[in-house]
């Protein structure tokens, strides 16, 4: 069953796990607002995860914003695509979610999308503008948007 279908069979809404990847999005060339990526990605269903994924060095500034834009702030002294791409995976193996929206300008979360989209979990992939998308993450997900 489709997200679409499930839209229609009453079984409640959708539960939207979004996943910011910090470093490769929320670059000065890009210019995105953090309320921009919650709004489409609230679009879809009820937002049930929100996460950005910044790394260590991340200003206290940025923190507060993003908490104050209702993120869950996850830092990491390790690569911070590693993290959000095990933290997703898991979110769809769990069945946390129904649709896994990753916001990012990385091809490496290809993979992340393809197995979600393998376990009956819709994706949206969120490019933080026509200069930072992907098109390897764009082309594999359900539905894509380009911020601009």
């Amino acid at each position: 069953m489709g997200l679409l279908d499930r839209l229609g069979a009453g079984d409640g809404p959708v539960r939207v796990g979004l996943f910011v990847d910090g470093p490769n999005v929320l670059r000065s060339e890009f210019d995105v607002d953090l309320a921009d990526i919650r709004a489409v990605a609230g679009e879809r269903g009820r937002l049930a995860i929100t996460r950005l994924y910044l790394d260590e060095n991340a200003t206290p500034g940025l923190i507060q914003a993003a908490e104050a834009n209702g993120f869950e702030v996850v830092t990491t002294s390790g690569d911070v695509d590693v993290k959000l791409a095990v933290d997703a995976t898991a979110a769809a193996a769990e069945g946390d979610i129904d649709l896994l929206a990753i916001a990012s300008r990385d091809t490496d979360f290809k993979p992340v999308v393809e197995a979600a989209a393998r376990r009956g979990v819709e994706t949206f992939a969120i490019a933080p503008g026509e200069y930072g998308r992907s098109d390897a993450l764009r082309t594999a997900a359900h539905d894509a948007v380009t911020l601009e």
